[in-house]
């Protein structure tokens, strides 16, 4: 069974997705489309920008998801049995599904985008990647570091050894001294613009909670794996429910692909900018093979 799989933000690079746009009509189409909801030249910005541009919230979020649904759909012998996204890459995941139209789900994206960088405005705050420490340990040291004043919270199970946690920055600080002190490897903070998958976010999710709200979402053609629960799931409600869930609770990456492995995935296929979701599986589940467009 195949199981295919979007990357998130962090994925980006200058020069994304022009390829796509030169060799396939489809894809120049999709593009143009893009443009043209968005209101801005997305694809300028792609093609030729800096780094400093494409680190943009408002930019990355939608660049990411379009180099990722692009790549899908020009592919015309894919058909997932499963799919499943890294955050940002849900949202892609939700359209190789079809619980979302190409132009829906890029709305979202775009909301969703505009409603982080706020919400990272209103409340300051940061991430860092915590590498070689068990999960558990980073959780308890975490909630103990929150019960005691300053948020700080496991936001993305990456994989086994690789966990990032998000929060205020005296959270992630102490989190860092306290993690290292507890045995981790390495405590790296990240060029991030905010605590993303924390409760800090929480003024961004109910802002994309009315957005989704409006939104028609269908059945899905296969199940999509989400993150704030790495089940599987085909009902929209639930679907809905999920997505909105997912801003402020943590991205369970691990857990999602180990489950898709359980249910029968024997090939994982990476489709979007980058091959870090490639790298992770290798980790997370050994047996599978793993391969991108």
């Amino acid at each position: 069974m195949k199981a295919v799989i979007f990357p998130g933000q962090g994925s980006q690079f200058s020069g994304m997705g022009r390829d796509l746009y030169e060799q396939h009509d489809e894809a120049k189409a999709l593009m143009m489309q893009a443009n043209d909801i968005l209101g801005f030249s997305l694809t300028d910005i792609m093609f030729s920008g800096s780094d400093e541009d494409l680190r943009r919230t408002d930019v990355t979020q939608p660049a990411i998801f379009l180099h990722s649904v692009v790549q899908a759909a020009v592919l015309p012998d894919l058909r997932p049995d499963m799919v499943a996204g890294h955050s940002l890459g849900e949202f892609s995941a939700l359209v190789a599904a079809k619980v979302l139209t190409f132009a829906d789900a890029l709305r979202l994206v775009a909301q969703r985008a505009q409603a982080m960088q706020a919400a990272c405005q209103e409340q300051p705050g940061t991430m860092a990647a915590i590498l070689g420490l068990d999960d558990d340990t980073t959780v308890r040291i975490c909630q103990e570091i929150t019960e005691a004043g300053n948020v700080v919270v496991a936001a993305n199970f990456n994989c086994p050894g690789q966990l990032v946690i998000s929060g205020s920055v005296r959270g992630i600080e102490l989190a860092c001294e306290q993690l290292k002190a507890a045995g981790a490897k390495r405590a790296l903070p990240l060029p991030v613009g905010g605590a993303f998958h924390s409760p800090l976010m929480q003024s961004a999710e109910a802002a994309l909670a009315e957005a989704i709200e409006k939104t028609t979402f269908s059945p899905g053609i296969c199940p999509v794996y989400q993150n704030v629960d790495a089940a599987p799931h085909t009902n929209p409600d639930e679907i809905r429910q999920n997505l909105v869930r997912q801003l402020t609770a943590p991205v369970r990456w691990t857990q999602s692909v180990q489950r898709m492995a359980q249910d029968g995935a024997t090939e994982f296929v990476e489709c979007g900018p980058g091959k870090v979701l490639q790298g992770l599986v290798k980790k997370i589940a050994p047996a599978v093979a793993v391969a991108s467009v």
